[in-house]
């Protein structure tokens, strides 16, 4: 009765998603059963005051003592994190060979590679007693193992448990912070012998405190403090050009600020993921890079500004063409392979690599 009076709503805050709508009624979906299975997702996303019942059933589940829901768990100090599920080992091997595949046919190239670890590993003291998930250090070991040789990796564990501490991950989102990517730029520099920059040569500024993430959505958690986002910027001007090549786009740029008016904050970072991105900057040295990457890599990518003149930026789960091409044309020497390890062992683009 209620949903007849209540306008639908389009799009829900809370779960970052696009909400049912109430389909147009023929005879022929009702028949081959389409039209009752949409009008009850219907039901269920239009359901009058739904965040509010949601939030009853949060606080409910928590109040008996519930820790996790979606393969969410809800830990200490009210961190939301990301159950590390099974790994398929052949999967697994694919992935690899077609990297160790990449590396060959690239002799030339200067080849490293980060995976890193989640906040379910590096903050595992957080978790719930007895929480059940798969051991990320294994997964990891067994990647560095059957990497080529050639294909240098780099292992950031040490260096994030060390500052566990610290404000390393976001509590309701999956990604590492402004600060925890910093904490990888400095192995990533010692590793590829460039020089970082240190605390002192950026200033931090807050640009939001109030950044629900993807956990929070997933989780469906309730009555959580919110996180903040916090930018590394330069003290001394840094020019740069920000070309997003599929749209033709260009900005002066690293950051969408007016994202921060989205559900979706963490996407300040270049907009979110793009196919390709073309990074220029005014340091002289003429060193170009190509880093391919999940979406951790997009807070990491500004401390890099002051080691390369250019960027190229690819995530290959929307980017389909040649990277050997796109190597060769723009005559880059160095490459980077940036995943965390949940994203790695659960999606496949990395096999295009090849």
């Amino acid at each position: 009765m209620l949903n007849i009076f209540i306008p639908s709503k389009k799009f829900s805050e809370s779960e970052n998603r696009v909400l049912e709508q109430l389909h147009r009624f023929s005879f022929e979906q009702l028949f081959n059963g389409k039209f009752t299975s949409n009008f009850e997702k219907y039901i269920s996303d239009q359901f009058p005051l739904r965040d509010f019942w949601i939030g009853v059933k949060s606080n409910s589940e928590r109040v008996i003592g519930k820790k996790e829901n979606n393969d969410v768990y809800l830990g200490k100090d009210n961190y939301l994190m990301e159950k590390f599920n099974k790994y398929n080992k052949k999967d697994l091997k694919e992935k690899i060979n077609a990297i160790n595949s990449f590396a060959k046919n690239n002799p030339k190239l200067n080849k490293y590679f980060m995976l890193v670890p989640n906040s379910i590993k590096v903050l595992e003291e957080k978790l719930p007693k007895y929480a059940p998930h798969e051991e990320e250090l294994e997964y990891i070991e067994e990647v560095k193992n059957l990497l080529d040789k050639d294909v240098e990796f780099i292992d950031v564990y040490n260096e994030l448990k060390e500052h566990k501490d610290e404000y390393i991950y976001y509590k309701t989102d999956h990604h590492w912070t402004t600060k925890g990517a910093y904490y990888a730029y400095e192995k990533l520099c010692k590793s590829m012998g460039l020089k970082y920059h240190d605390n002192e040569y950026f200033y931090t500024e807050k640009v939001t405190d109030n950044f629900y993430g993807s956990l929070y959505s997933k989780g469906g958690f309730r009555n959580l403090e919110p996180d903040s986002i916090n930018l590394y910027i330069p003290k001394k001007y840094e020019e740069v050009r920000v070309e997003y090549l599929d749209n033709k786009e260009k900005d002066d740029s690293l950051y969408k600020l007016e994202n921060l008016k989205k559900k979706d904050k963490y996407t300040v970072f270049f907009g979110g993921n793009q196919p390709l991105i073309k990074v220029t900057t005014n340091t002289k040295n003429k060193k170009k890079l190509l880093l391919v990457k999940d979406s951790y890599a997009n807070s990491l990518i500004p401390f890099l500004t002051g080691n390369y003149s250019e960027i190229y930026i690819v995530d290959l789960r929307y980017y389909n063409e040649d990277i050997s091409k796109l190597i060769k044309d723009n005559k880059i020497k160095d490459i980077f392979i940036l995943y965390n390890v949940k994203t790695f062992s659960e999606d496949s683009a990395i096999s295009n690599i090849s």
